[in-house]
């Protein structure tokens, strides 16, 4: 099973909407996919247009099924959302006895509705931060082309470094993502060379990298996925790319082909 936590601590690099994409992806090729918002400011609800009754604080603390706070954007994808009420979450759950084990004790009884969990948490440490790495154990860094957005990878990196020796819960980076990577500005290759040592230092791989694309924006206004706006985009190739990649890495089998979408499969079958 693949369970992952898209994190970065800095804002602005691409982490909501590196872990809409992939989920959105991972649900076409078959696999029932889980994306949780861990993030106040609850993004995902606001860039997929969903607007559930019922949010991750819900789940957590209100005693209601996993199954009435999902909202389904597509076929065989589901959508824990979050809102402001999280942060009443994040403060009940500091009072708790083994608190960073939260999301591990609530969604393991789930896992065998899903074939993917995602969670995307905000940019500052935080509890559902950590509660979201104890659960899932590996972890994505999204790093835009800017110095800032490697000081919060490395940031990440410790944060993980601190959880294996003080809760003994060994975590993996599955990859270092560079997302809106633009070769025209010499800033670019300089970041390029941070990541690089980033990835020697701490061991962790290089993923393909994503670049900027206007039709991110537009999605967001839009409030879709991308491949809805443009099934062409270079940075949905880009994503695509990532996406194969890591489910070679969890040697996942799926129900669709890797070329094209859930209805040009079942056109092809």
């Amino acid at each position: 099973m693949i369970r992952i936590t898209i994190g970065n601590q800095r804002g602005g690099v691409g982490k909501t909407t590196t872990a809409v994409t992939l989920a959105r992806l991972w649900a076409e090729r078959g696999l029932r996919t889980l994306l949780v918002d861990a993030d106040p400011q609850g993004s995902i609800g606001s860039i997929l247009r969903v607007k559930p009754e019922l949010y991750l604080n819900d789940f957590l603390w209100n005693k209601r099924r996993l199954i009435d706070c999902v909202t389904q954007p597509a076929d065989k994808l589901d959508v824990l959302c979050s809102n402001r009420d999280t942060l009443e979450a994040e403060q009940r759950a500091i009072a708790t006895i083994g608190r960073e084990r939260i999301f591990e004790i609530m969604f393991q009884p789930f896992e065998e509705q899903y074939d993917a969990v995602i969670i995307d948490v905000g940019p500052s440490l935080s509890l559902l931060q950590i509660c979201a790495m104890v659960y899932t154990t590996d972890f994505l860094i999204p790093i835009s082309m800017d110095a800032l957005s490697v000081t919060g990878a490395t940031a990440f990196f410790n944060t993980a470094q601190q959880l294996e020796v003080q809760i003994k819960k060994v975590c993996r980076c599955v990859g270092l993502l560079p997302t809106i990577v633009d070769h025209r500005y010499q800033n670019t290759e300089m970041v390029t060379k941070m990541i690089q040592l980033v990835s020697e230092n701490y061991k962790a791989p290089v993923l393909p990298a994503i670049r900027t694309d206007a039709v991110v924006a537009k999605a967001i206004r839009q409030r879709c996925f991308i491949g809805d706006v443009d099934p062409k985009a270079k940075c949905l190739e880009d994503y695509k790319a990532v996406s194969e990649h890591l489910l070679r890495l969890y040697d996942v089998e799926m129900e669709k082909p890797a070329n094209g979408s859930t209805q040009e499969a079942a056109q092809v079958a």
